[in-house]
């Protein structure tokens, strides 16, 4: 899956890539209407170019969105490539290595066997 493997901030700005390139690519195929069939491809053209406006302004959103929450971001040190990276809420991926990290020590997984043992022979309240 191509999705879920970055980190949040990263997927933002492939959505706004894929909708600058969606975009594009209808203004092409609009444009290749007016070359292939003449007078008539003038509405298709139309068309596609505003629909592919559309899209870019999309983009231009999205890739606004993911600046705004750039700069909100926690700035932290990965524990793997010992790089600064940007996390968004309690669990994201580090922007070089991809590897997971959390904030939040219960949605951690990597426990040391004892802690695993000594949490489920507690008796629970």
């Amino acid at each position: 899956m191509m999705f879920g493997k970055s980190s949040k901030i990263n997927e933002f700005r492939l959505w706004g890539l894929m909708f600058t390139l969606f975009g594009m690519g209808l203004m092409i195929l609009g444009t290749a209407g007016i070359v292939f069939w003449g007078q008539a491809g003038k509405v298709f053209a139309a068309i596609f170019m505003v629909i592919g406006m559309i899209a870019m302004l999309a983009s231009v959103g999205v890739y606004f969105w993911a600046g705004m929450l750039s700069t909100s971001a926690r700035i932290i040190t990965c524990p793997e490539c010992d790089r600064q990276t940007k996390m968004l809420g309690k669990t994201d991926r580090c922007m070089y290595c991809k590897t997971k990290m959390t904030l939040d020590p219960k949605h951690a997984t990597d426990l040391d066997e004892t802690e695993e043992i000594e949490e489920s022979t507690q008796p629970q309240v």
